[in-house]
């Protein structure tokens, strides 16, 4: 579901383990780091805070409400814009990936911007911080959807969080999966179950090593996670597709998104 699929890859649809997705996950970002930022750094802000590639912003939103005097944390991180824009809004923003070469931009923006990111390299599944350590955990785009464990990330979003915490995290919108990752008229059409949970997989031919993985959920399995532990599911949004927006990222454009969903953005709450 990605915009950077080579020529040597092909891709696949099967079960694949926690340790085989972050085997495969960190190296392709890192690979794909600096293209990345080459590409969709001005769209992203150096300390800006893009929830999806609608375009629409937290200013906008207000998905997180007031980070004024808030410990914050940022899972799946990247170079850090979001959790930058947190501290240009009075909250201590920290940040975590699994790239190392994602928190070598976060420092370069760090130094260029005069905003610092303190960040770690880390999994969404083993989060090497004490229990109550934030006030909000976000994850925009990342992290979550490379996850195959993804009870044991939830399990450690909630431990992470002081009571009435709140956590907030945006994926490719669950009925996505039903189509092609094809941006023009292609990818109207419906092609597989939305119900086939069957991760996306692509592979090297060269060394038939796994090098992508993109896990799917759908809306209902993400409740259930949600509740299984003790969140409250606030909200979920699901943004329109902006009226002068013609920017095409993957599989997102105009013409799919005038139609069908292609950001989710779920909010939820720790009982206070």
């Amino acid at each position: 579901m990605e915009d950077h699929l080579p020529q040597s890859v092909r891709v696949e649809r099967r079960p694949v383990s926690e340790h085989e997705s972050r085997a495969a996950n960190g190296p392709d970002w890192d690979r794909y780091a600096d293209e990345y930022q080459a590409t969709h750094g001005t769209f992203l802000g150096d300390a800006g805070f893009v929830w999806g590639p609608e375009g629409h912003t937290e200013d906008e939103l207000g998905i997180l409400g007031d980070v004024a005097g808030l410990d914050v944390l940022e899972v799946g991180s990247g170079a850090g814009q979001c959790s930058r824009w947190v501290r240009t809004h009075g909250g201590r923003g920290f940040g975590l990936d699994l790239s190392h070469r994602q928190l070598q931009h976060s420092l370069r923006l760090d130094a260029e911007t005069g905003v610092a990111v303190p960040s770690v390299r880390g999994t969404a599944t083993a989060l090497p911080y004490a229990p109550g350590s934030f006030d909000v955990v976000f994850c925009s785009f990342g992290a979550l959807q490379f996850v195959s464990d993804i009870d044991v990330a939830v399990g450690e979003v909630a431990r992470v969080l002081r009571p009435g915490g709140r956590f907030a995290f945006s994926v490719t919108h669950p009925t996505r999966w039903m189509f092609p990752d094809d941006p023009g008229e292609a990818g109207l059409t419906a092609t597989q179950s939305y119900w086939d949970r069957t991760p996306y997989v692509e592979v090297d031919d060269a060394t038939g090593v796994v090098s992508y993985v993109e896990h799917h959920r759908t809306l209902g399995d993400w409740v259930r996670l949600l509740a299984a532990h003790d969140f409250r599911l606030v909200d979920l949004v699901e943004p329109e597709w902006p009226e002068h927006h013609d920017r095409v990222w993957g599989g997102w454009s105009r013409t799919r998104g005038l139609l069908t969903p292609g950001t989710a953005i779920f909010v939820a709450h720790l009982p206070g």
